[in-house]
């Protein structure tokens, strides 16, 4: 993983980490998923979702009222 990509979201609900993409996109903030869901039992594990480390706080701000 790229050292400027941090973490802005994870979930073990693929919808749920679209939303967040999508809003991020609307927003014009390019966003990267990482699904580690187990592939034998995939409802072990979480799609996480990472943005470049400029885009942290506004990212973050945009996906608050997701993580509530």
């Amino acid at each position: 993983m790229e050292k400027d990509l941090v973490i802005v979201y994870s979930s073990d609900q693929d919808y749920q980490v679209q939303i967040a993409k999508e809003l991020l996109d609307e927003n014009e903030i390019e966003s990267f998923t990482l699904n580690q869901h187990d592939s034998v039992i995939p409802t072990i594990g979480v799609i996480e979702l990472y943005v470049n480390k400029k885009d942290q706080e506004n990212a973050e701000k945009i996906l608050k009222k997701l993580k509530n």
